[in-house]
């Protein structure tokens, strides 16, 4: 406990100064994906979130309160020259949420850079991979990030016009599953055209075959489409395995599922036919 107090005190003693307006001004602008880009920065909050990706990157800077630095200081310590303590009423001014919880970090965005399409394939070749079509809405790409996580799941190649993965309702939607899920924004149609012609592409569609009956690879790659949309036409051509998930309402029904949904139980099929 005296450790931890000396470590409390050494973050307070580096970084005393108080939040300032422009620090606020510039975290609230990380909401918009220009700024983020520009920034090279995306924000994490809640202990959670924030403790998965301090496992995995380096943070730029901490802003936590006195009950986070109580019950995480000692196992952050090396952090202490980036970690700043702030009220709860500095943190509710920096935050996102509704209800902060105890603990904001800015991490660098991890960006590959002049990375050519063909090494993306090595992942591929013996393992699952989601890819996604346009998907829009911040809390389908972080649920489906999370899904993708519990599935053991590790790359997902968006289409350029899908959500930013790094918006912070995106992050918080991931609970921390964003630390674990490899993400590639790239042309969809021109990553699909490197695959080899008879690789396994599913996609699943309305006009598909039923996933419970249709063989299924233990590699591949599975499209989820736009939530209004679906899978774009372009996109569409190059699926080579459709798959229909079935509604079992004989009378009238809901259109389709939801697209975090249906990603979690076309993910769950094809883990259930390889653990069989």
């Amino acid at each position: 406990m005296h450790r931890i107090i000396r470590i409390i005190r050494q973050i307070r003693r580096y970084n005393s100064v108080a939040i300032s307006k422009n620090q606020i001004k510039f975290i609230r602008q990380l909401e918009q994906k220009k700024f983020r880009r520009r920034a090279g920065l995306f924000v994490a909050e809640g202990t959670k979130v924030v403790g998965d990706l301090l496992a995995h990157y380096q943070p730029h800077t901490v802003f936590a309160t006195d009950d986070w630095l109580k019950d995480h200081a000692s196992e952050n310590c090396h952090l202490s020259s980036v970690i700043t303590e702030v009220t709860d009423e500095e943190l509710r001014r920096l935050s996102f949420l509704q209800h902060p919880q105890q603990v904001l970090a800015l991490f660098p965005i991890p960006l590959p850079t002049d990375i050519p399409l063909t090494s993306y394939l090595s992942p591929l070749t013996s393992n699952l991979s989601l890819a996604l079509d346009g998907i829009q809405d911040p809390g389908n790409l972080g649920t489906i990030i999370r899904i993708a996580d519990w599935f053991g799941i590790g790359q997902i190649v968006c289409s350029e016009d899908t959500v930013d993965a790094w918006n912070p309702k995106v992050v918080q939607a991931t609970m921390g599953s964003i630390a674990r899920v490899n993400i590639i924004y790239n042309n969809l149609a021109d990553f699909l055209d490197t695959l080899p012609a008879d690789f396994p592409v599913y996609g699943t569609m309305l006009d598909g075959d039923n996933i419970y009956t249709q063989p299924l690879t233990s590699h591949g790659l599975i499209i989820m489409g736009n939530e209004g949309n679906g899978i774009s036409p372009e996109i569409r051509r190059k699926v080579n395995r459709r798959l229909l998930i079935p509604s079992y309402h004989t009378d009238d029904t809901a259109e389709s599922l939801n697209v975090a949904i249906a990603t979690a139980v076309t993910c769950a099929e094809f883990r259930r036919r390889q653990g069989a």
